[in-house]
């Protein structure tokens, strides 16, 4: 059943923010969208574990589902990413790594990663590239 809140680690590009949010509204049913955002997330997320960076947005992420009971979390990745300035292949793989974190770290959570295109366009990243 889904809350009020849903959790989202999303990019610091304001581009961004209001297609994932809006998103996640609809597609979980939640009123309120917790929003974490660090210029590039999904490559600290997905290659460093251990950064200030990650260590900070899983507290985050602790603070939306013990304080507000959010159950649904949303890791969002998207084109041209100034902060991660990579491929977007590499940055789907990264989005699907950041995912598997989350989901390690909290897994009575939903885990949905996400891919917004260059048309701001929200897309579901499938769990593996095959």
């Amino acid at each position: 059943m889904p809350s009020a809140f849903a959790t989202v680690l999303n990019c610091m590009d304001g581009r961004v923010q209001m297609p994932a949010n809006e998103y996640l509204r609809s597609r979980f049913g939640c009123t309120v969208v917790d929003t974490i955002t660090e210029a590039g997330i999904v490559r600290f997320l997905a290659d460093a574990p251990d950064a200030s960076e990650t260590r900070s947005a899983l507290e985050k992420v602790r603070i939306s589902t013990a304080k507000h009971g959010s159950t649904q979390v949303a890791v969002v990745a998207h084109a041209d990413c100034a902060g991660n300035p990579v491929s977007d292949d590499v940055q789907m793989d990264q989005v699907r790594r950041a995912a598997a974190l989350i989901r390690q770290h909290f897994p009575d959570c939903e885990v949905l990663p996400l891919w917004l295109d260059a048309d701001g366009a929200v897309h579901d990243v499938p769990a593996d590239a095959g």
